[in-house]
């Protein structure tokens, strides 16, 4: 199973409108192909949701790069976002939906990079969040990344550092017998992101 990714928007901010304009134009800029047939979904006759195509080169090409991008109604009821631990990088403050679902980002990291540079750049306010990872990346983050050459690893270069931390306050500052407890609960807390994400990309088949 892949890692899926979400776009943060303010809750007051929200729109299914401009989410969806700026999809195109975020996909425009960034020289992807997409496809997108209007096919919506309904809950309770209320809008739900309905999806964009893109890809990197035009679709049933070989070797071609695309994910899908899901677009998602206000009385939606997977958009609340209700993370409860404390994400680096990002206001706890703020009132947030969790939109624009991609089901996995694994083998489309490029695509994804040019794409979400394009967005940000439309949205400078909004995160592109990768639940597995525990981290936010902001407008600044992709202008950073961007000023570098490309790196196919770029989305998680900082899971890598954030983890180099914690195994050096778990393995090098914590008494023997704390390790072993904080390395179980370690196990179990990524069992439980797994079993979460799992629900979440199911309620949407």
């Amino acid at each position: 199973m892949g890692s899926s990714a979400f776009i943060l928007i303010e809750r007051e901010k929200y729109t299914p409108e401009k989410l969806l304009g700026d999809a195109i134009v975020a996909a425009f800029h960034a020289d992807a192909g997409l496809y997108f047939d209007n096919d919506k979904k309904y809950k309770n006759e209320q809008f739900f949701s309905t999806t964009l195509n893109i890809s990197y080169n035009p679709l049933g090409a070989e070797n071609n790069q695309q994910f899908i991008f899901y677009i998602d109604g206000i009385d939606n009821y997977e958009i609340n976002y209700e993370h409860d631990e404390d994400i680096s990088g990002l206001d706890s403050s703020l009132s947030l939906y969790q939109v624009g679902c991609i089901e996995d980002v694994y083998g489309v990291e490029e695509l994804i990079f040019r794409f979400i540079y394009e967005y940000l750049k439309l949205n400078p306010t909004d995160y592109f969040w990768i639940p597995d990872y525990d981290w936010v990346y902001s407008w600044e983050d992709m202008q950073k990344f961007r000023s570098l050459p490309y790196d196919p690893n770029w989305a998680i270069k900082i899971l890598n550092q954030y983890n180099s931390q914690q195994l050096i306050n778990i393995y090098k500052l914590a008494p023997l017998t704390v390790k072993w407890e904080q390395a179980f609960f370690i196990v179990i807390y990524l069992i439980k992101k797994i079993i979460c994400m799992h629900l979440r990309i199911k309620r949407r088949v």
